[in-house]
């Protein structure tokens, strides 16, 4: 009977959360067929750690730790081959930004090593504190404070020199 109830727990779970997982997933590794992919190994390593999971709390910030720490471990092993983003990503949006800024910001994302990618996205987009980071990272605070000031300072020079590109100046 309690594996049944897990397992319930797990599907309810993993059905709720499965496309705000997919949507970091892929910004992460900028492929809508990639990002399910490492969606759907983040939540099989999920499912095999479900019991203490839910004794220990916080599964939310635990799955997206796993997305996190697969993406980079797949990355270390170039597991994964890069190509072109072809589909706009599916994000929430604001009166102030423009789908072409949007496209613009994931391009540049996209040129980012996979590191600094990844505390940009658990940083501003997951909004996580440096400490919440650095321990899904398994880094130092510090070492997230350094990367995100130079994550950011390239992500800068790489919005100026696409929109210097883009309108010719």
């Amino acid at each position: 009977m309690r594996k049944a109830v897990r397992e319930r727990e797990f599907r309810e779970f993993a059905e709720a959360r499965q496309t705000q997982l997919r949507r970091s997933a892929y910004l992460l590794c900028g492929d809508w067929h990639q990002a399910q992919d490492l969606t759907q190994t983040a939540l099989m390593k999920l499912y095999a750690a479900w019991g203490r999971v839910t004794r220990d709390g916080n599964v939310d910030a635990y799955a997206r730790t796993i997305l996190t720490r697969t993406f980079i471990d797949q990355q270390r092993k170039q597991g994964w081959r890069e190509e072109s983003v072809s589909e706009p990503p599916d994000l929430p949006s604001t009166a102030s930004a423009t789908p072409e800024l949007r496209l613009m910001m994931q391009e540049a994302l996209m040129e980012l090593p996979p590191r600094y990618r990844a505390v940009l996205v658990l940083r501003f987009w997951e909004d996580w504190t440096v400490e919440q980071t650095a321990h899904a990272l398994r880094v130092s605070p510090g070492t997230v404070k350094s990367q995100s000031a130079r994550g950011l300072a390239r992500l800068k020079d790489i919005v100026e020199r696409l929109t210097s590109e883009r309108t010719g100046r």
